[in-house]
């Protein structure tokens, strides 16, 4: 039986933002679980470069930093995000009453973990967040959890069937492919009633009324941070991955599946009061990133540049940012997906059997 998914009403890509007047002017138990790590000081030794930390287990596998600059900033977009659906932490139409286990992929500090269990909205269900990193808090919710785990390996070192719901969030550039961790969330999810949901931006900015240059320097760091995630590192992990997650999702045997695309600004221009504040939070969060993005896939890892070469090129980049004249945008994804019944997946493979005979 399908369940419809209550959609609210997204700001969609052809829906744009009215910019403020004033920004036209430019300004500046198991066996296996013996395979979750347990926290010792072979994990939490973090290697440096460039003056960053970075994670231990699986070294090299996430080419962004695991420090406190990094963990303040992941904090604060979970803030902006969450200010932007005014509160909402999920779309998912998952039970309150029956939703018994969550799971948090990529988890970083556990926030999302944390203010779900203290949201009360699924107030049964024990969350669990796994990690590469152990970044997250000692005091938490009694019914919160964190692990050491790497999300990509198709063995998640719990029962398969078990989960009510999967969430992710911000995972690309992490994954050498993202199609394998929805193919492995699916069987880690209950037949019929488990759901997963994906939350991902394109880094690619947008701009509606033709304000943005052709040479915005934002927009060409972008695409060279593209290029070196996916035609540089060795192995790739594409950063521009939220386009295809609908696509995935079904072709993994996902039923129910549903894209919201919402815009989320980059700077302070748009005159609605809400999105102008978002917009100078989420613009002032990107400048704060923009060197742990930039040294390990334009570093030696990737494009191959200095470290000169690439604070050179970042002084630019944040100039750009800064640019209130320019409406830009990033386009903010929200994928969801049920794993259907054993009786849904007979229907299913009977129809593509069918197709295939036509």
């Amino acid at each position: 039986m399908t369940r419809p998914v209550p959609k609210p009403p997204p700001i969609t890509s052809d829906s744009p933002i009215a910019p403020d007047s004033d920004s036209l002017a430019s300004e500046g138990g198991d066996d296996r679980l013996a395979d979750t790590q347990s926290l010792s000081a072979s994990i939490t030794d973090y290697p440096t470069h460039w003056g960053r930390r970075y994670h231990r287990y699986r070294e090299g596998s996430y080419p962004f930093p695991n420090d406190e600059s990094e963990a303040e900033r992941l904090d604060s977009q979970h803030d902006i995000f969450t200010s932007y659906f005014d509160g909402r932490l999920f779309f998912a139409p998952v039970d309150p009453d029956t939703c018994l286990r969550v799971l948090d992929i990529g988890t970083g500090t556990g926030i999302w973990p944390i203010e779900l269990a203290e949201s009360g909205k699924l107030p049964n269900a024990q969350v669990t967040g796994i990690d590469l990193s152990a970044i997250q808090p000692n005091m938490v919710p009694e019914n919160v959890t964190f692990e050491i785990q790497d999300c990509s390996d198709s063995d998640w070192c719990r029962p398969p069937g078990q989960l009510d719901f999967v969430h992710a969030r911000m995972m690309g550039g992490s994954l050498e492919s993202y199609k394998n961790l929805i193919r492995t969330s699916r069987r880690y999810l209950r037949p019929g009633e488990g759901w997963l949901e994906l939350h991902e931006v394109h880094p690619t900015p947008q701009c509606d009324d033709g304000t943005m240059p052709r040479d915005w320097k934002f927009a060409e760091w972008e695409d060279k941070l593209h290029y070196a995630s996916k035609r540089k590192l060795d192995p790739p992990r594409p950063v521009r991955v939220a386009q295809h997650l609908q696509h995935w999702m079904e072709e993994c045997g996902f039923v129910d599946v549903s894209q919201l695309v919402f815009k989320i600004p980059l700077g302070p221009w748009p005159k609605d009061k809400k999105l102008k504040g978002i917009g100078a939070e989420y613009g002032a969060n990107w400048m704060e990133g923009l060197p742990g993005f930039s040294y390990k896939l334009f570093g030696a890892e990737g494009l191959g540049w200095s470290r000169n070469e690439i604070e050179l090129g970042l002084v630019e980049v944040r100039k750009s940012l800064a640019m209130r004249d320019v409406h830009a945008y990033l386009r903010y994804y929200v994928v969801l997906g049920r794993r259907p019944s054993e009786e849904e997946e007979r229907e299913l493979l009977e129809r593509r059997r069918r197709g295939e005979e036509d």
